[in-house]
């Protein structure tokens, strides 16, 4: 049965996406069965996938509105070789569109059901705000991944988020918790980096994976290749450090 996963963040250019995309194929480095869900209208973890955004005949829109099943969604990444419900712009509409429809929370939820003995491990890509296809993740979430900068205005929006996951666990989603907090982007040189990064793992404990993903040219390269990082240059730092998190990802699983 697959472990659910939301990466979420309600501040944007944190890495959601570089996380989503390159944890995806790590996972499947390590003999996991991976889908990818992107919840994104703007569709960066299609596209970093290798899969053509503009191309697509149905999206995770389609999903979320009732016009189409998974089945007829779903497509493989060609370059990480995991599974994904891609996304494009159409995606913004699904909002509006699903305001009339009932338990529109969990749309996504009921899609899923469905596939969950076909896969290890089920990563959703959130946008980076509270909105329905967000709140529709954290439904559909056994826990969600926190990937966050070790910077002033990443603790403040850390707060809030916390606290909006504590809300949609008290009224949505019982199963829903915070499986754990990863740095990206660091920069081990900058003291302040250092600083909030012993913060973290003074207040949230083994919450914290203990993988650190550096900056990185080559994840920042990768996109534009329609790869993910582990794939473009398995060697990097980077790519490395997205390995490791798979593997702490695979272990911290069997003991939730």
């Amino acid at each position: 049965m697959a472990r659910i996963f939301c990466v979420a963040n309600q501040k944007g250019g944190v890495g959601k996406t570089t996380t989503c995309v390159n944890l995806a194929a790590a996972l499947v480095a390590r003999k996991q069965r991976v889908l990818l869900i992107d919840l994104d209208p703007q569709g960066n973890a299609t596209g970093g996938s290798g899969i053509d955004k503009r191309t697509l005949t149905r999206s995770v829109y389609h999903l979320l509105v009732g016009l189409a099943d998974l089945a007829s969604v779903r497509v493989s990444s060609p370059s990480g070789k995991y599974d994904v419900l891609p996304a494009n712009r159409d995606l913004a509409g699904a909002e509006v569109e699903m305001v009339g429809i009932d338990a529109r929370e969990h749309r996504l939820k009921v899609a899923l059901a469905t596939v969950r003995e076909d896969y290890d491990f089920v990563l959703i890509d959130c946008p980076p705000s509270l909105s329905l296809l967000t709140l529709n993740g954290l439904c559909a979430a056994d826990g969600v991944i926190i990937p966050m900068q070790c910077e002033y205005y990443a603790l403040e929006g850390l707060s809030d988020l916390v606290n909006t996951i504590k809300k949609v666990h008290a009224n949505l989603n019982r199963d829903l918790k915070i499986i754990g907090l990863l740095r990206v982007m660091f920069d081990p040189r900058m003291t302040l980096q250092q600083q909030v990064s012993a913060q973290l793992e003074s207040h949230f404990g083994d919450k914290v994976f203990k993988a650190v993903v550096p900056r990185n040219v080559r994840l920042a390269e990768a996109p534009s290749h329609g790869m993910p990082g582990v794939v473009y240059d398995r060697t990097a730092k980077g790519a490395q450090a997205y390995l490791d998190f798979a593997k702490e990802m695979i272990k911290r699983v069997q003991t939730l």
